[in-house]
């Protein structure tokens, strides 16, 4: 499959290491990147993450035969209205995005309005890096991409998208859109929420000076999601608190049931033993099965 003109919408880790996914494997006659800061055009010219980059969403839009938003998710229903007048008839427009609902309802009926075609899906990669310099050929290369159809999906624009997917390396697994927020509020959502908040927790500095010190891999290990960019995670954390509200409900029942077991901990004991097996037998399972493949 090489496909014409494909435009990234936000050439930042994903968006960039898409461009790079796409030179190196040669499925795109061009690449064009959409940028919101001049300097950033030399960042994707310096990385080769893109042909060219450029400021005007109508230029680099125009002409394409595939769109990939990049962008944070506030930000996605505001572009699509700022590039439907160069969107081409027929093209088709995919995300990156962590929560699907809300963009497909956001996104669908104005791409299709425009003669165009949507398909949701979300890319399992990423990093606690941020920006283009940080992207990388390899990123989708055996981790899970999840395609969202709906029943007025276009057909062929969505096989266009899973072929894509598959081309840079990817895994799919098709769902709705609302079982991909339900799925994710607890593989990804909430681990981002519980790594914010034990890292402001711990390193509060009202604690003791030596509190900090104390913190070595384990808390480095558990922590690391807490570096990514605060601003994606707020309005991932919005776009799906529905979702979220339930898994932290559930989350919080779990954690009680253990305090409650910590106060009688004799007779709980063989309770907190079973919680520590269970949970390394899952995880050395689930690692066992090439589920680590997939970083976030």
């Amino acid at each position: 499959m090489q496909l014409g003109k494909v435009t990234i919408v936000g050439v930042g880790l994903l968006g960039g290491s898409m461009g790079l996914a796409l030179r190196r494997r040669r499925l795109a006659r061009e690449i064009a990147g959409y940028v919101r800061r001049a300097a950033s055009i030399v960042d994707c010219e310096e990385t080769a993450a893109t042909d060219y980059a450029t400021t005007d969403l109508l230029a680099a839009v125009s002409g394409a035969e595939l769109v990939v938003l990049c962008t944070p998710l506030a930000q996605m229903p505001l572009l699509v209205r700022r590039m439907l007048p160069a969107l081409k008839r027929g093209a088709t427009v995919t995300d990156v995005g962590s929560v699907k609902a809300r963009v497909v309802q956001d996104v669908e009926a104005l791409v299709q309005r425009a003669g165009a075609h949507f398909v949701g899906s979300h890319p399992m990669a990423g990093s606690e890096k941020q920006g283009v310099r940080a992207a990388r050929p390899d990123l989708f290369a055996g981790a899970l991409c999840v395609v969202t159809p709906t029943r007025t999906t276009h057909p062929a624009a969505q096989r266009k998208v899973e072929a894509l997917w598959k081309n840079m390396g990817a895994r799919l697994l098709r769902t709705t859109p609302e079982a991909h927020d339900v799925l994710v509020s607890r593989s990804s959502h909430l681990p981002h929420l519980l790594a914010a908040t034990l890292t402001n927790l711990v390193l509060d500095p009202r604690r003791p000076k030596e509190q900090a010190k104390l913190c070595a891999t384990g808390f480095r290990d558990t922590t690391r999601i807490a570096s990514g960019s605060p601003e994606m995670w707020r309005d991932i954390v919005l776009a799906n608190q529905k979702s979220l509200r339930a898994t932290l409900d559930e989350f919080v029942r779990e954690l009680q049931t253990v305090q409650g077991w910590l106060r009688n901990k004799r007779r709980h004991a063989d309770k907190i033993l079973t919680l520590f097996q269970t949970a390394k037998a899952r995880r050395d399972g689930w690692c066992a099965g090439g589920g680590a493949a997939s970083t976030e």
